[in-house]
């Protein structure tokens, strides 16, 4: 595994991530990241798949709230590929399957490379069974009107959209993580908690 992940070295360091701060980031700057974040997510979670099936079901209805996402939304996975590719990587690293060294800047590099490319996989195989289980179901009228009736083109559209919606809630979380306050993935689970609160409220 070792000598694998050397191999892997150049891959893990070349992925995509949010650059951190050089220096200290003052209280009012963060409150600002936080917030915009906080907006940018509602909003996301407003936006709706488009091509989708207003007939489609959710798959991950009795664990919304903790997935902090939004049913139908573009946030469709919520937080769910970071929060599995992270217990995925320490029960390997707590099975001595890992040999990684978080404590040298060497080690922390492959450790966060590994966890992206965890959670782009994670992406794909949550987003994949939404629509190959029949949950997501695409909208026959769009793809008449678009597609010439092919129900696949329009499956992979929402499937894109799915993907994108991930990776958006990836690196929202890697902002807050460096330049706001706290932890993404905590805040979004509070503000879905919240939303639906409030909403209960309202109805």
């Amino acid at each position: 595994m070792g000598s694998l992940l050397d191999r892997m070295e150049p891959l893990l360091a070349a992925m995509p991530t949010v650059r951190g701060p050089e220096g200290h980031v003052h209280f009012k700057n963060k409150l600002m990241w936080t917030a915009g974040i906080l907006i940018l997510y509602f909003a996301l979670t407003n936006v709706p798949l488009w091509g989708i099936s207003p007939s489609s079901q959710d798959l991950f209805t009795y664990w919304r709230a903790l997935l902090a996402g939004q049913s139908g939304s573009l946030l469709q996975l919520g937080i769910g590929p970071i929060v599995t590719a992270s217990i995925v990587l320490q029960l390997l690293k707590g099975a001595d399957l890992l040999h990684i060294d978080t404590s040298e800047a060497r080690g922390q590099v492959i450790y966060m490379g590994l966890q992206k490319i965890l959670i782009f996989i994670m992406i794909i195989l949550e987003a994949a069974p939404n629509l190959i289980g029949g949950f997501m179901q695409p909208d026959p009228a769009i793809a008449n009107a678009f597609f010439g009736g092919n129900m696949f083109a329009v499956s992979f559209i929402i499937f894109l959209q799915i993907c994108i919606g991930g990776l958006l809630i990836v690196f929202m979380d890697e902002v807050v993580t460096k330049w706001g306050i706290g932890s993404g993935v905590g805040l979004f689970i509070i503000a879905g908690i919240s939303e639906a609160i409030i909403n209960g409220f309202i109805n």
